[in-house]
Formats: structure tokens, C-alpha cells, sequence
């Protein structure tokens, strides 16, 4: 072989080992919080104050992704998940956020707690291009990549939810006369809005009262007083568990007997109705996306089973009980599945589009029939409800699967 030709044969191999050596480096790419080894996830919860119910849906994650590092980790890095409290507190969700990306370094905020906490923190996530994922709230805003494509909910939004509640009024009760009670924020005015949108024209005379409170009251009974005295037959409760669990029995101490309908953020049998008391609760409606652990139904639920297996083992503290920790787990499993499909592509960018590319995936809590679907215009992920009645120490669900898209 000639001098040239040795030549250009080796020029060849070096540029054969430089390309593949190149295509291994551009196989794995890194954003801040992201490594071989760690994937640093960043939450938000109120694990004090007025909505600290909520705080299990945070300790439940945390002992997910506990059992997730035990088994090896996500693609063989381990989940590093800070979580702090904001006591839902929205300039102290700020404070927080600020010390998630800016000090801890996190690669995404993941699931943080309540619609006037992720509302305080939205531009800054966005203007920083750090994911807001799978925010735990329903509020319909979080449905807007147009205007926010760094921000994704998770749960059916709270506008869908009232539609649906609204739709079932016109059909059953259509001369009632409804009392509304909601929480002073913007979460409690957006399930407001679904309300008033569902019925139409008809909401300005089915509507007899409305009454606000403020999550600094300590207690909701004078509102529930004024509201009994409209006389109204439908009672609409939008509230946090706390007050929600106020309401019931504060509802059945004064003698009122209307329909009463309890939005899916406070239906938990355990940090709501056991405490309300269970003869307060009965015939109470809601609407659910994810199965009851308290509903023997799932009992021989293979997805169920894994749930009852992991609370048993990895979150022994926690109630199973208590609708949170369905919560914690379901969107947990979500974000795995997620970084799953990001491989070793952990930048911020690939962690939204892979968000927005869930097709019919199901994290087996969720309701039968109920699936997560996102696309690049479509930023939630969740939109199916089935209605259901408390009957005795449990949710009994009817009527159909029923899906209600509500854009951002």
C-alpha cells in the first residue's frame, strides 16, 4: 500500500473514531440538575397552614422516588427530589422557587401545590425556561403552550369539573335553586366560571347565593348559615379539605338537606368525610379520575394491588385512605414514565416535549377507560370524569366515563 494510500485509509479511521466518538457525546445531553449519576427535581408543597392536607401528596412522591433509586434509579441515575413548604403561601412559593432553580439547581419543578402558589411562580418559571410540570392543580390556565410552554397540569382541569356537575343539573334538576360556596382565589373562581358556563343562560336565576371565604378564616359556618337561608336545593362546595370537611358538617348540624356536590379536590374519604363524619356525608356527589382506596372494588385490581404493595412497604406512615397519596403516586409514576422516554436526553427542552408526546399512557390508578393523552397544543393531560355518590363508608361511582376539554 502506498504512503498516500495509508494515509488517507488513516485519515479515514480517525474520522470513523472521532464521529463515533462524538455520537456517544451527543447521545447523552445534560441541562443544570441533570447528570450521569442524578436527576435533581425540585417541589413545592404546603406542608403547614390551612391547606396541609395536601402535604401527603408530596411525602408520598418522596417515597416513590425512594423506592424508584432503590431499584437502580431512571436509565441508572438516581432521583434527588428537594421538596419545601410554602404553608400555601404564594410569595413564599415565590421564595422557594427562587431557591430551587437559583441555589439547589434543580432541573424541573415537579407537581408544586395549589393554583394561587403556581400562579405566583408561572412567569418566572417561564422566563427562566425551567419546566412547571404536572402542577397539582386543576385550574384550566395551566392548558396554554401558546402563551406558557414551559408550565403542564396533570389532573382534569376545575373547569371541566363544574361543566359536568352543571350538565347533570340541567338534566335532573332543572328548576333547582343552587348555593354556591368558593374559596376567594383564583382556584375557587375558575371552578366558578365552569359552573356559571355550564349552565348557560340559566345560571343567573338557578344561582340564589354565593358566598366567599378567605383561607385566613378559621372557620366557614356563617357562611353555610346565609347559604341555608337562601333556600336554596342544590349546594355547590368549592373548597379545600379543611373547609371542605367544615361544610359537611356544619350542613348537616343546622338540618339542610340539598343536593350537595363536593369538587374532586376535597372528595378524599380520609382527610375529608371520616373527619366530617360519615353519616354527615351520605348521598353527597363528586367526580372522580383516579380509583378509591377505599372502594373494595380494587381490591384484585392488579394496578390497586401495587399501590396497596407500596404503601404497605415503602410509605408504611401513609393512609391509604386518604385520596393524596392516589394522588402522589399516579402523577409520580407520570414523571418516571417521562424521564423514561427522555433516555439521556435530560435537557429542560426535551422534558416538555417528551410531557407533551403521553399517548393513551395510563398509570394504573387512574379510573378504567380514564388515560393521559398531551401533544405539542395539548397541555392537559387529564380530562376524563366519572361521577360518583358517598354511600355509606365509600365512593360508589355511576353513569358514564365522561370527557370535558377545557382550553386554557
Amino acid at each position: 500500500m502506498s504512503a498516500t494510500k495509508k494515509l488517507v485509509v488513516l485519515g479515514a479511521a480517525l474520522a470513523l473514531v472521532a464521529t463515533s466518538g462524538s455520537a456517544a457525546l451527543a447521545q447523552k445531553k445534560y441541562d443544570t440538575g441533570a447528570s450521569d449519576t442524578e436527576i435533581k427535581i425540585g417541589n413545592i408543597m404546603p406542608y403547614s397552614g390551612p391547606a396541609s392536607a395536601y402535604g401527603v401528596i408530596g411525602r408520598t412522591e418522596a417515597a416513590y422516588f425512594k423506592k424508584i433509586n432503590d431499584a437502580g434509579g431512571i436509565n441508572g441515575r438516581k432521583i434527588n427530589f428537594i421538596s419545601y413548604d410554602d404553608a400555601y403561601s404564594p410569595p413564599k412559593a415565590v421564595e422557594q422557587a427562587r431557591k430551587l432553580v437559583e441555589s439547589d439547581e434543580v432541573l424541573l419543578i415537579f407537581n408544586s401545590l395549589g393554583t394561587p402558589s403556581n400562579s405566583a411562580i408561572q412567569k418566572y418559571m417561564n422566563s427562566k425556561k425551567v419546566p412547571q410540570l404536572f402542577v397539582a392543580t386543576g385550574a384550566t390556565k395551566w392548558n396554554d403552550p401558546k402563551d406558557f410552554p414551559w408550565t403542564m397540569g396533570w389532573q382534569p382541569n376545575y373547569q371541566s369539573e363544574t361543566q359536568i356537575y352543571a350538565k347533570y343539573i340541567l338534566k335532573n334538576m332543572p328548576n333547582a335553586k343552587i348555593a354556591v360556596l368558593y374559596q376567594n382565589d383564583d382556584y375557587g373562581k375558575d371552578y366558578l366560571k365552569g359552573l356559571k358556563d355550564g349552565l348557560g343562560q340559566k345560571a343567573a336565576s338557578m344561582i340564589v347565593a354565593e358566598e366567599s371565604f378567605e383561607t385566613s378564616q378559621p372557620t366557614i359556618d356563617s357562611n353555610i348559615v346565609k347559604l341555608k337561608a337562601s333556600n336554596a336545593d342544590v349546594f355547590i362546595d368549592i373548597a379545600t379539605p379543611k373547609f371542605a370537611a367544615q361544610a359537611i358538617k356544619k350542613v348537616a348540624e343546622i338540618g339542610w338537606k340539598p343536593t350537595h356536590f363536593l369538587n374532586n379536590v376535597s372528595a378524599s374519604v380520609g382527610s375529608v368525610i371520616k373527619p366530617a363524619g360519615f353519616e354527615n356525608a351520605q348521598d353527597i356527589i363528586s367526580a372522580a379520575y383516579l380509583k378509591d382506596a377505599s372502594d373494595k372494588q380494587w381490591d384484585n385490581d392488579p394496578g390497586m394491588k401495587e399501590f396497596y404493595a407500596f404503601m404497605a412497604k415503602d410509605f408504611p406512615e401513609g393512609d391509604k385512605l386518604d385520596g393524596g397519596t392516589v394522588v402522589g403516586f399516579g402523577v409520580a409514576q407520570t414523571l418516571v414514565q417521562v424521564l423514561k422516554q427522555c433516555g439521556d436526553n435530560l435537557t429542560r427542552e426535551n422534558i416538555m416535549k417528551q410531557a407533551a408526546s403521553l399517548k393513551d399512557f395510563r398509570t394504573e390508578v387512574l379510573l378504567p377507560g380514564v388515560k393521559i393523552n398531551t401533544a405539542a397544543n395539548d397541555f392537559a393531560p387529564i380530562s376524563q370524569l366519572q361521577l360518583m355518590k358517598f354511600k355509606g363508608e365509600k365512593w360508589e361511582l355511576f353513569g358514564e366515563v365522561i370527557s370535558a376539554d377545557v382550553g386554557g
